[in-house]
């Protein structure tokens, strides 16, 4: 078993090459890089990555666009702010040993936030489907919250080991990417599948989601993170229904105008 594994990156000289060290182990890093400004490319070359540029075309279509760059078909997905921890490298390397895998596997995510890894609010184990043979799954085309997409008759295991996840390095940055990519995104997607939303739904958005996240889900087992994870959840779910009601509400005004 051969293994590619494929990082996107824009702008990401500051975790380009932790990302690449830690997953030296594989066979060939390929990297797409979306145009960026900075030094990312020449510190991903260094790393001995292969790299190639592509416009941005969206999260999920440019991470397949760099599972068909790979020379093989096992396919290792990582962030450029996410790690391979030793468990999950050793957990790796013991697959290639194996037989007969399965065609793709399950990966924990452990995410650190305001210097602590977190428990709850939703946030661990966060499982994702990170390593798979490209004949059997690829990468489902949505605007947010991109996955891999099994064949039916594919087998799913599941990996031991961590893929560390050093998310948000503040508040400032967590809200501007709520607003910025989260919330926009989310809402588009939702209009899209043509779910909608009313007045009542805006409104109850961010209280039901801050209960989900502190409470239902152990946030509070986390502190002060667990609350600030939570105020988050709450925002970025009162804004995504807000935009789906302009949406929505722009929409059905255009089609009333076009008609005679």
């Amino acid at each position: 078993m051969k293994i590619s594994a494929t990082i996107i990156t824009f702008n990401e000289e500051s975790n380009i090459k932790a990302a690449c060290e830690s997953v030296a182990w594989a066979d060939e890093i390929v990297i797409v890089d979306s145009n960026s400004a900075d030094k990312t490319r020449e510190i991903a070359g260094s790393c001995g990555a292969r790299v190639m540029v592509n416009a941005w075309p969206g999260f999920a279509a440019q991470k397949q666009l760099a599972v068909e760059q790979a020379q093989h078909d096992w396919i290792f997905s990582l962030d450029a702010d996410e790690r391979v921890s030793d468990p999950l490298r050793e957990s790796i390397r013991a697959l290639k040993n194996e037989a007969e895998p399965a065609d793709g596997y399950l990966i924990s995510r452990r995410t650190f936030y305001q210097q602590r890894w977190i428990r709850g609010g939703g946030w661990y184990p966060d499982k994702q489907l990170r390593l798979f043979n490209r004949s059997k799954g690829r990468w489902k085309q949505r605007h947010i919250h991109e996955s891999v997409s099994m064949d039916a008759n594919a087998r799913v295991g599941q990996l031991a080991g961590d893929l560390l996840h050093y998310t948000s390095p503040n508040a400032a940055h967590h809200h501007r990417i709520i607003g910025e990519r989260y919330a926009p995104l989310a809402a588009q997607q939702m209009f899209e599948e043509g779910r909608r939303t009313s007045v009542f739904g805006v409104a109850s958005a961010g209280p039901a989601a801050f209960i989900r996240s502190f409470i239902l889900k152990g946030g509070f087992r986390d502190g002060f993170a667990g609350f600030t994870i939570a105020s988050f959840a709450a925002h970025h779910s009162f804004l995504k229904h807000l935009l789906l009601w302009e949406k929505q509400t722009t929409n059905k005004n255009e089609t009333n105008n076009a008609r005679p």
